[in-house]
């Protein structure tokens, strides 16, 4: 009999998803000698595929680890620790728990580069004690989200909508530990970070992803060093037990498994700064062009956008009955001044109520009844302008080689009986 446990054919093996195998891990294979060749197992699917996440999540990859939050499971004001999508560039660092419930006692944060005149190394009981703790509601969301509607399709994980979330983090501010480390404001451009995970190929020399800010970002109030998320210690996928956090640019600076911080000089050249990473074209270019990395800027604020996560695409609605829609707004910088919702695919707009952010940088909630004219078919679109005048396209906006920036208005479909 064949068992998963304790392989006894590794080419089967080999034509299995990783994922699928440990879901299968102890079962025997029965008539695992019949399986014609070339013929993959289907493998069963866990009921939790990972750790302290909530079953729905769509897990895109795992290896590296990446997964996004279905629309309709983010309709929380304040997205919970198990909902929030997982973006991964490397393997999670080894000995840490699957399911943090207090702080290690042995972590440090180092803090470097040219503009620091002497390193300074803290332990995560040395911030927590001498610098004063903040706790601001944050929206993360991944450069790369809502890439599959990219055409030509671009390179990397094919984000839909859930690549996004807002919960409470807690931890220190940024520019308190940088002042207490004595950087030197004069010679400070950047800061970037560096990380705990490890290269997928196994090379301990090698660096998975260490990207960075402008100091001008990195000393605003709500930049944080933070170890907790909605007052619990952070998930071990979204970085325990020590992160940063940078609302209103791509995620991807915001590092996790924090190590260590340094403050340049010049722009950070770290791993997944230069080159295509994270970067758009300088000027627009027609679909399916070859950019060169010289005519690549990097991504710094994330556009004005929103979701609609109630309800989910596909509701049917008797007619004459208003159907209650809900969602969040959110922008880089600014605010979120104008909410609208069509129902004629962009032919005409209505308001909808949106409530004030609960701090800068945290997504704004809408809600809107909706009356349709007759049955049918309908899609509902929303959305959203930002205190600069700054809207959500209707359609795909400005094609790029990686696929990032995508705000197209969020919408849904509807059928009224």
């Amino acid at each position: 009999m064949f068992y998963l446990a304790r392989p006894q054919n590794p080419c089967l093996l080999s034509s299995l998803n990783r994922r699928k195998f440990l879901a299968l891990a102890g079962l025997p294979v029965v008539y695992a000698a019949s399986l014609p060749a070339g013929v993959q197992l289907l493998g069963l699917e866990p009921a939790d595929p990972l750790p302290g996440k909530h079953p729905g999540l769509t897990v895109l990859n795992d290896r590296p680890v990446n997964a996004e939050t279905p629309a309709h499971l983010l309709n929380d004001k304040v997205t919970p620790a198990e909902l929030m999508f997982v973006r991964n560039n490397g393997a999670v660092p080894r000995g840490l728990p699957e399911l943090p419930t207090s702080l290690p006692g042995d972590w440090t944060l180092r803090i470097a580069g040219e503009a620091v005149p002497e390193p300074v190394t803290f332990t995560l009981e040395e911030l927590q004690r001498r610098f004063t703790a903040h706790t601001y509601q944050l929206t993360l969301e991944c450069g790369g989200n809502g890439r599959k509607e990219f055409s030509p399709p671009a390179r990397g994980n094919q984000w839909s909508t859930g690549a996004v979330g807002c919960p409470k983090w807690t931890g220190v501010r940024l520019k308190d530990v940088l002042e207490a480390a004595g950087y030197d404001r004069k010679r400070a451009v950047y800061v970037g970070y560096y990380g705990k995970d490890t290269h997928l190929s196994g090379d301990p020399d090698k660096v998975v992803i260490s990207r960075g800010v402008p100091i001008a970002k990195a000393l605003e109030d709500e930049s944080l060093i933070a170890w907790a998320l909605n007052g619990k210690p952070l998930p071990l996928l979204n970085g325990y037990p020590l992160r940063l956090v940078f609302g209103g640019y791509p995620a991807s600076c915001s590092g996790k498994w924090l190590s260590e911080i340094v403050v340049r000089d010049q722009v950070h050249d770290g791993e997944k700064m230069g080159g295509q990473s994270y970067r758009v074209p300088c000027e627009p270019v027609a679909p399916g062009t070859t950019v060169e990395d010289e005519d690549m800027c990097i991504i710094l604020e994330m556009p004005v956008k929103s979701l609609i996560t109630s309800p989910r695409t596909g509701a049917v609605v008797e007619r004459g009955t208003p159907l209650s829609i809900a969602g969040h707004a959110w922008c880089g910088s600014s605010a979120v001044e104008r909410m609208e919702y069509s129902i004629d695919f962009g032919s005409s707009w209505s308001r909808c109520q949106l409530a004030a952010p609960a701090n800068r940088f945290a997504w704004q909630h809408f809600s809107a009844r909706v009356n349709f004219p007759k049955p049918g078919y309908y899609e509902v679109w929303a959305r959203a302008t930002d205190t600069a005048g700054r809207s959500q396209p209707m359609v795909l906006p400005g094609w790029n080689p990686r696929g990032y920036l995508n705000n197209a208005c969020h919408r849904i479909a509807v059928k009224v009986v």
